[in-house]
C-alpha cells in the first residue's frame, strides 16, 4: 500500500496537540464532573467496587482486587494514582463524607502514608451504596464502552446530594486549578431544597441556610463576612485557623500553656511537622521567645498539640504570633472549577445547585420511566394470568390437546385450534375466542399448578391492585414537575434523617492576627570554634573569668555582638556567612553545633580558612593565595552581600584557597612542596574583583603546591623548615612577582 505524506505546519500542529492534551488531562483526568462531583479515577473506582459486590454488609476485599479491576476494566494508567483516589476516598479527614470503608492502615492526618495496596482492604460504605450507587439498573445514566471497548461504564453516576459541595475538589490540569471546600450534608440538602423551592434564591438566601464551608478537621473560619462574594463568584480565599485555647498552671510546678485540639484544613498531611519545626525555630530565633516546648500528643481521638510557656509569659501575644507567622492560620483558595455540560468552568453557588437539580430530574425522569415500563408489563401479565384463572380448564384442555408448545401458544394468541384435540365442540369454539398477548401467554404456559390455589390466587389480584397504584403514582410524577421534585425532596430527607452529622467548622468574623515582632535585643557575645567544626556563643563575663580554658578548647575565638555576621572563607573558595544570631548560647562545657548546621558550609568537601567579623575587614584590604601560587589583592567591602554564600574567588580546575589575610605587611614569603622560596613586595600584587583568579606568585611546576605564605614586616624574621635547615623567609633575596624563586635542597 502506497504511503501518503502529509505535509503540515510545525506550530500549528503543536498547538492542536497541545490543546488536545491539556483537554484530555481537564476533562478525563483532574477535574470533577458536575454532575457527580467526581473525578473519572474516583468514579471508576467506585464503580469498580460495586460490580464486585463489596456492599457494606459484605467482608471486606484486598485493596489490591479493587485497584487491579478499576485498571483493568476502566482506568489505563498507573496502579499507584487509582490506589491513592482509593485511599483518599476513605480518609475522613479529608471528605466531608467518606465513600470507601478502609480496613487497615489507610494513612493518617499527620502525613503518613497508606500502606502497600496489598496489605490494606476495603468495601463501599452504606451511604456510598445508597446515595452515590443506588438505581444504576434503571437506566438512570448513559454508559459508554471502556477503552478497549470490551466493557460498558456510566458517564456519571447518579449521585442524589450535590457531592461537588459535600466533598470538595481539588486537582491541578493545564493551565487550570480546581479548588472546593467540604461542606456539610444538611446544609447542602437545605440548600438544594431551598433552591427548588425558590430558583430565583439570591446567594444570601442560600446562604443564611448554608452558612460556608464545613472542614472535617473542624478549625474557624474568620472572614465570614467575604464568603458571600466566594459563591457568588466561585473564586476566593476563605481564612481558616485552628481551634486553640490557652490554659493556665493548676500548679506550682506547671506552666501555662496553649493547646491546639482543631487545625486548619490546609495543615492536614506533612504540614503538621512542617508546624511543629516551624514553632520550634520561632522559639530558638527569639521570635517567640516565651515558647519553652512543644509536643505533639495527638491519639486516635483527636488532636492535641500543646506549646509550654515560661512563667509570666504573655499567652495571648503569643498566640497571636503563632496566628501570624504558622500555618495555625492560613489561607483555603478556593476556585470552584468544573466540567459543565461538556466544558471546563468556574460556578457559583447558585449555579452548581442548578446544575445538579437539572441532572436529579433527569435522573428521576429516566428512574420512573424505567419502573413504570417495568410495572406495565408487570400488569399486562398480571392481567392476563387473572383472565387465565377465569378459563383454567380451558387452557388445561388446549396444552394437553397441543402436539408442540408452539402449537399452543398460537391457540392463546391468536386463536388457531388446527391441529388440537378437543374433548368438545363448544371446548374448541371458546379456545378460538382466547385472544392473550405474546408476554401473557407465556406468562401462562410457565404457570406452576401451585400457583392455583385459592390464597394464591387472592394473592395475585392483591398484588395486581398494588401494580396499578403503582402505575398511577409514577405517571403522576412523570406528568407532574411539582410531583417529580416533592420526589427528589423526600429522597433527600431521608438522607439527612439516617446519614447528617452536626458541624464542625465555627463561621465567624474576625480580625486577622496583628503581632508586632519584638525587635532584637543587641548583646555582646564571644564567638567560639573548637578544632571539630562546633560552634557556640559564650557570655563575655564567663568568658574574661575562664579565657584560659576557653582558649584551651577552643581554636577560633573572636569578641563579636548578636546583630553581626561573621565570615567564613574555605579552601573551597567559598564565602559563608553565619549570623550571630543564630548560633546558641553555650557554658563552658557546652559542646555546641557544627558549623554546618548554621549555614551552607560542607565540612567534607571543604575546610576553614579564616573566620573574621565583616567589621574587622571592611575599610581594609585582604590578600588570597591559593595552592597554585595564584594571589591578588580584594577590597574586604567586596564582601558585603545579603547572600549566605558567595564566590570569595575563582579558582582554576584542581586549585584550591590557601590563605585569606589581610593585607597589612609590605612582604610576602612563600614556599612550595619542591623547596623552592621566594619573598617579594606586597605592592607588586594587583588589586582585583573577588570574580577574578590573580596573578602568578612566580612560575611554579604542574604538580608544585604552596606549603607555608607569610606576610612579613622588614626586619621581621620567621624560621622554617626547608628540607634540612632552618630558613629565615625574612632574610630571602628580595625579589619581583613573577621572578626565579630561590632553590633549597
Amino acid at each position: 500500500m502506497p504511503e501518503t505524506i502529509l505535509s503540515t505546519e510545525y506550530s500549528t500542529e503543536m498547538q492542536k496537540s497541545f490543546i488536545d492534551y491539556s483537554m484530555s488531562v481537564i476533562t478525563a483526568r483532574a477535574v470533577p464532573d458536575i454532575r457527580d462531583g467526581l473525578k473519572p479515577v474516583q468514579r471508576r473506582v467506585l464503580y469498580a467496587m460495586d460490580e464486585l459486590g463489596l456492599n457494606s454488609d459484605k467482608p471486606h476485599r484486598k485493596s489490591a482486587r479493587i485497584v487491579g479491576d478499576a485498571m483493568g476494566k476502566y482506568h489505563p494508567h498507573g496502579d499507584s494514582s487509582i490506589y491513592e483516589a482509593l485511599v483518599v476516598l476513605s480518609q475522613d479527614f479529608k471528605k466531608g463524607m467518606a465513600l470507601v470503608d478502609g480496613h487497615g492502615n489507610f494513612g493518617s492526618i499527620e502525613g503518613d502514608g497508606a500502606a502497600a495496596m496489598r496489605y490494606t482492604e476495603a468495601r463501599l460504605k452504606k451511604f456510598t451504596q445508597e446515595v452515590y450507587l443506588a438505581d444504576l439498573d434503571k437506566n438512570v445514566v448513559d454508559f459508554h464502552p471502556n477503552f478497549d471497548e470490551t466493557e460498558k461504564e456510566p458517564d456519571v453516576l447518579p449521585v442524589r446530594v450535590p457531592n461537588f459541595l459535600l466533598n470538595g475538589s481539588d486537582g491541578i490540569a493545564v493551565g487550570m486549578v480546581t479548588s472546593t471546600p467540604p461542606h456539610n450534608l444538611a446544609e447542602v440538602i437545605d440548600a438544594l431544597e431551598l433552591y427548588m423551592k425558590n430558583p430565583q434564591a439570591s446567594t444570601k438566601e442560600l446562604l443564611s441556610v448554608m452558612p460556608g464551608p464545613d472542614f472535617p478537621t473542624g478549625g474557624i473560619v474568620t472572614n465570614l463576612d467575604e464568603l458571600e462574594e466566594v459563591y457568588e463568584t466561585g473564586r476566593g480565599r476563605i481564612r481558616v485557623r485552628g481551634k486553640a485555647e490557652i490554659v493556665p498552671a493548676r500548679k506550682k510546678n506547671e506552666k501555662d500553656c496553649i493547646v491546639i485540639s482543631e487545625i486548619p484544613y490546609t495543615m492536614i498531611g506533612a504540614n503538621i511537622g512542617k508546624f511543629l519545626s516551624d514553632v520550634a525555630e520561632l522559639a530558638e530565633s527569639r521570635v517567640l521567645p516565651d515558647i519553652t516546648d512543644i509536643s505533639n500528643q495527638s491519639s486516635k481521638e483527636g488532636i492535641r498539640i500543646v506549646i509550654e510557656l515560661r512563667k509570666g509569659a504573655d499567652a495571648e501575644t503569643t498566640l497571636q504570633g503563632l496566628y501570624k507567622k504558622t500555618k495555625l492560620e492560613d489561607i483555603f483558595s478556593v476556585n470552584m472549577l468544573a466540567i459543565a455540560d461538556g466544558r471546563p468552568e468556574v460556578l457559583s453557588l447558585k449555579q452548581i445547585l442548578e446544575h445538579h437539580l437539572k441532572f436529579q430530574l433527569d435522573v428521576n425522569t429516566r428512574k420512573y420511566t424505567t419502573l413504570l415500563e417495568r410495572e406495565q408489563k408487570r400488569r399486562e401479565i398480571q392481567e392476563g394470568l387473572i383472565r387465565a384463572v377465569d378459563v383454567i380448564d380451558l387452557i388445561i384442555e388446549i396444552i394437553r390437546g397441543s402436539k408442540t408448545l408452539k402449537m399452543a401458544k398460537d391457540c392463546l394468541v391468536q386463536g388457531i385450534t388446527e391441529g388440537i384435540h378437543f374433548k368438545t365442540k363448544a371446548s374448541e369454539k371458546q379456545a378460538a375466542a382466547l385472544r392473550f398477548t405474546e408476554n401473557q401467554a407465556q406468562a401462562i404456559l410457565e404457570l406452576r399448578l401451585s400457583k392455583l390455589i385459592g390464597l394464591e390466587i387472592l394473592a395475585l389480584q392483591d398484588e395486581h391492585k398494588k401494580t396499578l397504584a403503582a402505575i398511577k403514582r409514577y405517571e403522576k410524577l412523570l406528568g407532574s414537575r411539582k410531583a417529580m421534585l416533592e420526589a427528589i425532596r423526600a429522597d433527600l430527607e431521608a438522607i439527612r434523617k439516617e446519614y447528617a452529622l452536626p458541624r464542625r467548622t465555627i463561621l465567624e468574623n474576625r480580625q486577622e492576627a496583628v503581632f508586632v515582632e519584638a525587635a532584637p535585643q543587641v548583646s555582646e557575645a564571644v564567638f567560639l570554634m573548637n578544632r571539630f567544626g562546633y560552634v557556640k556563643l559564650a557570655d563575655p563575663a564567663l568568658f574574661e573569668k575562664n579565657e584560659e580554658q576557653f582558649r584551651q578548647d577552643n581554636t577560633v575565638c573572636i569578641r563579636t555582638k548578636t546583630d553581626e555576621k561573621l565570615l567564613m572563607f574555605t579552601s573551597a573558595g567559598q564565602l559563608h556567612q553565619l549570623k550571630v544570631s543564630d548560633i546558641p548560647l553555650g557554658k563552658l562545657k557546652d559542646k555546641g553545633v557544627p558549623a554546618d548546621n548554621l549555614c551552607n558550609y560542607d565540612s567534607a568537601k571543604e575546610s576553614i580558612l579564616k573566620i573574621c567579623r565583616f567589621e574587622d575587614i571592611q575599610t581594609k584590604t585582604l590578600l588570597l593565595l591559593t595552592e597554585k601560587g595564584m594571589v591578588k589583592l580584594t577590597a574586604g567591602a567586596e564582601f558585603d552581600s545579603i547572600k549566605r554564600t558567595v564566590q570569595a574567588t575563582k579558582l582554576s580546575p584542581g586549585d584550591m584557597l590557601f590563605a585569606v589575610e589581610t593585607a597589612d605587611r609590605p612582604y610576602l614569603a612563600v614556599v612550595t612542596d619542591e623547596k623552592r622560596a621566594m619573598r617579594f613586595p606586597v605592592s607588586d600584587i594587583p588589586a582585583l574583583r573577588k570574580t577574578a583568579v590573580g596573578v602568578r606568585c612566580f612560575n611554579m611546576n604542574p604538580d608544585e603546591r604552596i606549603i607555608t605564605a607569610i606576610l612579613l614586616d622588614a626586619k621581621e624574621k620567621y624560621l622554617f623548615g626547608i628540607g634540612s635547615r632552618q630558613v629565615d623567609l625574612g632574610s630571602l633575596t628580595l625579589k619581583k612577582r613573577g621572578a626565579k624563586p630561590q632553590q633549597f635542597k
